[in-house]
């Protein structure tokens, strides 16, 4: 427990140092824009103009936000990403490219082109109806053309070059995909889908280095055999699916290596890998040690199965302080352990933007 205090202690100071950093070393934020790319744990309103049933845009998904409303972020009230964004120096979050397309506002601080359910395996995101990982691509290179028609060419270049870009994804080829596909785990084992999974997540980053990335950090796959709603499938009585766990712990570390092939081969390129996955398998291990009452159910309604629409202010039951839980709903974090996620990550991001 003491070492894990002292993690939590250098990780606030850390905050602290990066913040007095922000403030005092740059009257702007230190990108000029960042672009979000990804799943659920990243999305922060497009699957609002999508025809899907992953939404996260009613209570009591949002009640702790910023705001107290909800956005369409699949937790209580901030993301990961939103601390990180935060903390480069930005007064707003970059907005949900379909709301920018619609509206044309903010397009110079970036945008976000998550949709939650999404994937790098195309019929993840075809299930549901939301946007595959190739279709944010060919959003962003419509929101290079509208940036370059408001700010001019050269200025448009220099954004999307000095940019930060966030990529987190994954999580959904294997959860809502891969173990609920019959078809595919008779053609594929989860070794042979894990690499097919990591080609396309491959491939996906050399695209984003061709139109113009030069700063990517990418979030590993979560442990993902521990979200309650695995728990609840699997009839997991105590502790995680380890056999999920040890598919996602396999995964990052192939993805790990892949990155830093990726750094040494593409000229200018920063790169950097983002863990979840050691530091949300710490939180749910030891939830007191890291400020959580519980680790196994989420806040909303049961807290065993409630996600999307299934999470929604007509069910009983759901807690009234989020702050507690390690979950909001049966798979994504509270505002909470977001926070704390994004604070284990300070390492890796300041090496992108310095």
């Amino acid at each position: 427990m003491g070492f894990q205090l002292f993690c939590l202690r250098v990780a606030g100071f850390l905050v602290v140092l990066v913040q007095l950093w922000a403030q005092c070393s740059h009257a702007q934020p230190v990108v000029p824009a960042v672009f979000v790319f990804g799943d659920s744990t990243v999305d922060v309103g497009n699957n609002n103009y999508l025809e899907t049933i992953l939404k996260a845009n009613f209570l009591p998904y949002g009640r702790d936000f910023d705001t107290k409303k909800p956005t369409g972020r699949f937790s209580d009230g901030r993301i990961a990403t939103d601390y990180t964004i935060s903390l480069l120096g930005f007064d707003s979050f970059p907005l949900p490219y379909l709301e920018i397309r619609s509206t044309g506002v903010n397009l110079t601080i970036g945008a976000n082109f998550a949709s939650g359910g999404s994937g790098f395996y195309d019929s993840t995101a075809q299930h549901f109806n939301v946007l595959t990982m190739n279709q944010q691509l060919e959003l962003f290179k419509e929101y290079k053309n509208k940036l370059a028609a408001e700010v001019g060419s050269t200025n448009a270049t220099s954004i999307v070059s000095d940019a930060l870009y966030v990529v987190s994804a994954g999580n959904s080829d294997f959860l809502q995909n891969y173990y609920i596909n019959l078809r595919l785990r008779r053609l594929y084992t989860p070794t042979q889908f894990s690499q097919i999974v990591l080609n396309l997540q491959t491939k996906f980053i050399q695209n984003l280095y061709s139109l113009g990335a030069r700063r990517i950090g990418v979030v590993s796959v979560a442990p993902f055999g521990c979200v309650p709603l695995q728990l609840t499938v699997s009839r997991q009585a105590t502790g995680c699916v380890e056999s999920l766990n040890q598919v996602a712990s396999s995964y990052n570390q192939a993805l790990n290596n892949t990155i830093g092939h990726l750094g040494a081969s593409l000229s200018g390129l920063k790169i950097a890998y983002f863990d979840i996955y050691n530091g949300l398998l710490d939180i749910i291990k030891n939830p007191a040690a890291n400020g959580f009452k519980e680790a196994r159910k989420a806040c909303c309604g049961t807290g065993r199965v409630e996600t999307a629409i299934l999470c929604n202010q007509y069910l009983p039951g759901t807690c009234t302080n989020a702050s507690e839980f390690v979950f909001f709903d049966s798979v994504h974090p509270s505002q909470a352990a977001s926070q704390l996620l994004s604070n284990n990550l300070l390492a890796a991001g300041i090496a992108l933007v310095s």
